[in-house]
């Protein structure tokens, strides 16, 4: 209720901001590369890669050095990955649900979701936009029957270096309240799992337009999805059968 109350007399200033943000911040391109592929060496392991600009690779000036060829590559070190790559900047929520389809004719074992952050930037609510990320996990449930999801968390907007005060606060604010009801909702699927990266708070990290991460921020954002991917599937793996007597 506070934030709310702050938000009246801060409207004006926020509105500006987000003019002068969108203006100013450099727009950068997807990059070239791949956008599907097969790497590496061991059991089969087929990965979809769905989301919004970050997961499209931006930031990063090859497809290789992007999200997706990272972790293909490391990944490819256990697994022989059959990848494929579908997203594209600008995407929100509502882009995965009816009747929108741009979910690609492929049988994934693992998807790999980036998607919120121009959630966040639109006037949409997090219980709104909570109640839509139940009906895509539903949807990729039906539609392929993945043995394991990955929901990465809306990165913490208030360390966006490109953000201006008070934007970058009310952003920030809006990202952890998405972030805090992801908790509640996941609870429970034990074929998803949330995966939390902060590279954002290291600038070192992110590329120049401050917005999206930069090579060593996917490289972070990758070792924690290749940690996550070898920790679930080797515990379902692992899992001894039920018998029934």
């Amino acid at each position: 209720m506070l934030h709310r109350l702050l938000l009246l007399p801060l409207a004006p200033a926020l509105i500006v901001e987000g003019r002068w943000v969108r203006a100013r911040t450099p727009r950068l391109p997807e990059p070239d590369g791949a956008r599907e592929g097969i790497c590496g060496d061991g059991p089969d392991l087929r990965l979809l890669i769905i989301g919004d600009s970050a997961a499209a690779g931006v930031g990063a000036p090859t497809q290789d050095e992007a999200l997706a060829g990272q972790v293909s590559r490391k990944l490819g070190d256990h697994y022989r990955v059959h990848w494929h790559l579908e997203a594209l900047t600008g995407r929100r929520i509502d882009d995965y649900l009816p009747p929108n389809d741009p979910l690609p004719a492929f049988e994934p074992d693992a998807i790999l979701i980036s998607i919120g952050v121009n959630d966040v930037t639109s006037s949409v609510s997090a219980a709104s936009w909570l109640g839509k990320v139940g009906q895509l996990l539903e949807r990729l449930r039906d539609r392929y029957r993945p043995a394991l999801i990955l929901f990465t968390d809306v990165p913490p907007m208030d360390h966006f270096p490109a953000l201006p005060q008070p934007l970058r606060w009310y952003l920030g604010r809006r990202a952890r309240e998405f972030n805090n009801g992801l908790g509640p909702l996941l609870r429970g699927r034990r074929d998803v799992t949330r995966v939390s990266v902060l590279f954002e708070n290291d600038p070192a990290v992110m590329a120049r337009d401050g917005f999206h991460p930069g090579p060593e921020g996917y490289r972070v954002w990758a070792n924690e999805v290749r940690s996550l991917v070898r920790s679930r599937l080797r515990d379902r793996q692992t899992t001894p059968p039920s018998i029934t007597l």
